[in-house]
């Protein structure tokens, strides 16, 4: 009777054994089929996430080779209570993509020039979620900050943020180191005119051209602010805030400013 009994459980032992190898053995099989689906599936997705960057890359490119004109210097001013990084980074990461050379960003409050670091990160994540592989063709100087990013120079764009104290407080300045030459003879009060005074405001404006274009966003009909010796001539296009904007209203706002015609006056 006891041997019965041992060769049963000794019976039963070798079946849990068989039945123990068998089930590790499907599972490790299991385990492997499924991490070899997983990644076919993500370098599936990784795939289809670089064409459509690609094919969305080439048609921000192809915008803005398409413009009959495009600004080489636009101003993104903000005159809202509100404001989002995210969204200003990306428009600052929509002109690097269609060739736009210089990019300034303003508010009357000068939050963004204040928490300039903050801002200069967005742009840089900005730039590697939209442009991807293709960022590294694209130079961004952020002449607020120390730090510069250095990348094959194939587009490169400059980035300043102001604030009102680059406004009028730079006329002021000006005036004054105006007012110190005729105090040391070097200069008569009778020869200021356009051209000198605007020689002692581009010297403290880091080699910026006037912009061509400024995108105003929010509901106040001014630009508070924002260089007025610099925009005598630049075109000015509202829209009604920079929070949510798309990419379609951008370049429409583009394709509106390639569309006028600036008449200048003798």
């Amino acid at each position: 009777m006891a041997m019965a009994v041992f060769e049963l459980v000794w019976r039963l032992l070798h079946a849990l054994l068989w039945l123990q190898r068998t089930l590790g053995a499907w599972l490790r099989r299991g385990m492997c089929a499924w991490a070899r689906w997983n990644a076919a599936l993500l370098a599936r997705g990784s795939q289809d996430t670089r064409n459509k960057g690609q094919s969305r890359r080439a048609r921000w490119r192809a915008d803005g080779r398409g413009l009959k004109k495009l600004p080489l210097h636009l101003g993104l001013v903000v005159t809202e209570e509100e404001s989002s990084y995210t969204d200003i980074a990306s428009l600052v990461v929509w002109c690097m993509a269609v060739g736009i050379s210089y990019v300034s960003v303003y508010d009357n409050q000068g939050i963004f020039k204040r928490n300039n670091s903050r801002l200069m990160e967005e742009i840089l994540k900005q730039q590697q979620e939209l442009l991807g592989l293709d960022s590294s063709k694209y130079s961004t100087e952020f002449l607020n900050s120390t730090r510069k990013v250095e990348q094959v120079l194939c587009c490169p764009t400059t980035v300043k943020v102001l604030s009102p104290d680059d406004g009028k407080a730079n006329i002021v300045k000006a005036a004054k180191t105006y007012c110190q030459l005729v105090a040391q003879q070097q200069r008569r009060s009778t020869d200021l005119n356009v051209n000198i005074m605007d020689s002692l405001l581009r010297e403290g404006s880091s080699g910026l051209p006037d912009p061509d274009l400024v995108l105003k966003f929010g509901p106040v009909s001014s630009t508070l602010g924002f260089l007025p010796w610099h925009i005598r001539l630049t075109e000015i296009i509202s829209l009604p805030s920079h929070i949510n904007l798309n990419y379609e209203r951008f370049i429409s706002a583009l394709q509106q400013f390639a569309a006028c015609e600036q008449r200048m006056g003798i």
